[in-house]
């Protein structure tokens, strides 16, 4: 089985998150995939954020929807970067990409970008919201995609077969032996997150997840030597 160990919006444990300076950490570091969230600027484009507002991560305040793309370059996104567009990214790193969208919007504007650069093998599109992912396979032929979960039972199996999901992202702190086998009657795939412990890396492994979503890199490294 090919275990695959996928960066949280890079390498967010040690570099400041959703930023090119941890993408390219997450690469170097030899992660197989590198995740990233996508949010719409008021001048729609595909800006890399995790939350609806730009408080947590950057030195201003307010919703990245009601800022331009302008704006939002000039704020601090941590130890000087600036807050990327999804295309620097796809230039920024070769790694493949899984892009979690928040909504249709986003869907339909990342659609556009997919379609233009062909990058349906490149980019695993995720997202917690079923219509989200719908759309996004809906738009773009071919598109692998991914349905998230925090907190969920065995429906979640069947939201993802609906969805047309092929992959279920779930909470490892709330995964089930009932859960798993329910995906894997269904043919989908596994991916396990947040992994940073060695407890939660073997618990990945002793349910045969597919993979293990984490925000260090040291994951990449043991995870191979783990039972």
């Amino acid at each position: 089985m090919n275990f695959l160990t996928i960066g949280h919006r890079g390498v967010m444990g040690v570099e400041p998150e959703n930023t090119l300076r941890s993408f390219v950490a997450a690469q170097q570091a030899g992660l197989d995939v590198i995740e990233l969230d996508l949010h719409l600027s008021k001048d729609g484009a595909l800006v890399v954020m995790h939350d609806t507002d730009v408080d947590r991560t950057t030195d201003g305040t307010g919703p990245i929807a009601d800022k331009t793309l302008a704006e939002l370059r000039a704020l601090d996104a941590g130890r000087g970067e600036r807050v990327p567009v999804f295309e620097e990214v796809l230039e920024a790193v070769r790694s493949p990409l899984q892009a979690e969208i928040k909504d249709v919007a986003a869907a339909r504007a990342l659609a556009e970008v997919m379609k233009d650069r062909d990058l349906a093998p490149r980019v695993e599109v995720s997202s917690f919201h079923d219509e989200a992912v719908a759309e996004i396979a809906r738009l773009v032929p071919g598109v692998r995609t991914a349905l998230i979960a925090s907190r969920y039972g065995t429906d979640i199996v069947d939201r993802a077969v609906v969805a047309g999901a092929a992959t279920v992202c779930l909470n490892i702190r709330r995964l089930t032996l009932e859960v798993v086998e329910r995906a894997r009657k269904a043919d989908l795939r596994i991916i396990g997150w947040v992994v940073n412990t060695q407890d939660h890396l073997r618990l990945v492994r002793a349910l045969e997840l597919d993979g293990a979503t984490t925000d260090y890199p040291e994951i990449k490294r043991t995870g191979r030597f783990t039972a």
